[in-house]
């Protein structure tokens, strides 16, 4: 299949599994709203989510896709199994001794972690009572990120993809009655949440491992032994996971920021699920798909392929991208209201989010360009590079997460993490151009000028429209007035977008189908 084709099946995928995810973040948000239990589940869930995209989206996936990717081309897939049992023995390794050491020293964890709960004992400690519950997510999360490393590189998409939608229906179907009981104690609710998180991702697990099985690449796990080849993982994962930890300082620093205002982390929670919809869609079902591409090229010396799928796949992720992003910006506070206002979560609930999801919405474009970006160090086996550039971001997040907090608060927090991104960007398309990996051609950058034009000639007639509407979406409002108003204006911005990019040429329909329908 090609890329554009294995983009959308799993950019579909995450599509389902986002819809099931808002269904899910509205049902937390009603039963939780945004007070302390619900800052304290928030809190808790991040702790283990912050190693699992450590180790294994970060120095697994960077690390070890181009290493396994290499091997089926050259040597053939026993060989490529033999490499992926020898290294996931070791990430298995690390795994448990991190979740034991968390599980004995929770409490001075979450002392450094949300420094600012410390004060309130209640909420405190049921931080800790929820991390304990959930921190073993992580060996779920992470065993299940790997095996579906080892399936994307087989071009066996559907199983990884999927696996997100079946975590957002279990999580469903225990706060369905949650939400039908009315708990009136917010702390039984989050335990609760807490183990729904743990079950989802007991049954994710099982999901990939059933269909690397059938695959007949299920890696054999053994003792750790060091070899040539442990080797040379660990020498391109210690910078992976330097980059990692880097980019998960930026979240431990938000989180830190943030704890010191109340309900600022449940807010930034709520606007985090909104813009990582688009995100999830394009720009990690993009990079899933784009780093065994390009790696297999590299491998097989085939240069000019892929600078095509990079600069196809640059092209692709900001046609998708742009409109969401603008239009999350035109119309943010209708959709907080109609996703999120119901229950605990209030009016005033409703502008705090959508704030902080402005904030992000202008970042958005960035987050998708580094997932864009990146794979063009790592599949030439590069991660130094990257960790290079995140530790600027991250000096630039700090720097304008404290200038902007005490005036801001929580939209200072998304607005530094959006200005982080943006340097990210810069820095990495600058060092892929000067050494000759990647530059768009003066066609390429027409066209996504023009892109950008288009996207926010849509966005302003959306904020008149929905300004036009005001009345529709007050607080209080019928919610099936609301729901359809909002359908009918994101439809009538889509439309008015790709019509634009059809008539004006910058991006005619009839080409892009046809690489949709393409294989190969």
């Amino acid at each position: 299949m090609s890329l554009f084709r294995n983009t959308l099946s799993v950019g579909g995928l995450t599509l389902v599994s986002r819809i099931f995810g808002f269904i899910r973040d509205a049902l937390i948000a009603a039963v939780l709203g945004i007070g302390p239990a619900a800052d304290a589940f928030q809190a808790a869930f991040r702790f283990p989510n912050l190693f699992r995209r450590l180790f294994a989206e970060g120095a697994f996936n960077t690390a070890f896709v181009p290493m396994f990717s290499g091997a089926l081309e050259t040597e053939g897939p026993e060989a490529a199994k033999r490499l992926a049992g020898r290294i996931m023995s070791w990430l298995v390794a690390a795994i448990l001794v991190v979740t034991l050491l968390a599980e004995l020293f929770m409490e001075p964890l979450m002392t450094v972690f949300v420094p600012g709960f410390v004060g309130d004992a209640e909420k405190f400690d049921l931080t800790v009572f929820l991390s304990r519950i959930m921190f073993p997510y992580l060996a779920c999360m992470s065993l299940m990120a790997a095996y579906g490393a080892i399936l994307n590189s087989l071009g066996r998409f559907f199983a990884a993809a999927f696996a997100p939608v079946l975590l957002n229906l279990v999580n469903i179907a225990v706060l369905v009655p949650l939400a039908i009981l009315t708990i009136e104690n917010p702390a039984d609710v989050a335990f609760w949440l807490g183990i729904a998180a743990m079950a989802g991702g007991v049954a994710q697990l099982a999901l990939v491992w059933g269909a690397i099985h059938r695959a007949g690449f299920a890696p054999a796990l053994s003792w750790p032994r060091y070899n040539a080849d442990v080797k040379r993982f660990w020498l391109l994962a210690l910078p992976a996971i330097a980059a990692g930890g880097i980019v998960q300082i930026n979240v431990f620093v938000g989180t830190v920021i943030a704890s010191q205002a109340d309900a600022a982390i449940a807010i930034i929670a709520n606007a985090d699920r909104l813009y990582q919809l688009p995100l999830g869609i394009i720009g990690i079902a993009i990079g899933t798909v784009l780093l065994p591409e390009l790696s297999r090229h590299l491998s097989a010396g085939r240069d000019v392929e892929a600078r095509a799928s990079q600069s196809q796949a640059l092209l692709l992720s900001m046609t998708l991208t742009l409109p969401a992003a603008t239009a999350l910006v035109a119309l943010a506070v209708p959709i907080v209201r109609v996703l999120f206002e119901r229950g605990a979560f209030d009016a005033a609930a409703t502008i705090a989010v959508s704030e902080a999801l402005m904030g992000f919405a202008i970042g958005l474009p960035a987050f998708v360009l580094v997932r864009v970006l990146q794979p063009g160090f790592f599949s030439r086996k590069d991660t130094k590079t990257p960790t290079v550039i995140a530790g600027v971001s991250l000096v630039v997040n700090i720097a304008v997460s404290l200038a902007l907090f005490p005036s801001l608060e929580h939209i200072g927090i998304a607005l530094a993490t959006s200005v982080a991104a943006w340097v990210n960007v810069v820095l990495l398309a600058l060092l892929l151009a000067r050494r000759g990996h990647f530059r768009m051609q003066g066609s390429e950058i027409a066209r996504l000028a023009g892109t950008s034009a288009i996207a926010l000639v849509m966005a302003a007639l959306l904020w008149l429209l929905a300004g036009w509407a005001a009345p529709i979406f007050a607080p209080g409002a019928g919610f099936a007035l609301q729901a359809l108003l909002l359908l009918a204006l994101c439809s009538f911005g889509a439309g008015l977008y790709f019509a634009l990019l059809h008539v004006t040429g910058v991006q005619p329909l009839g080409p892009l189908l046809a690489r949709l329908r393409r294989r190969g």
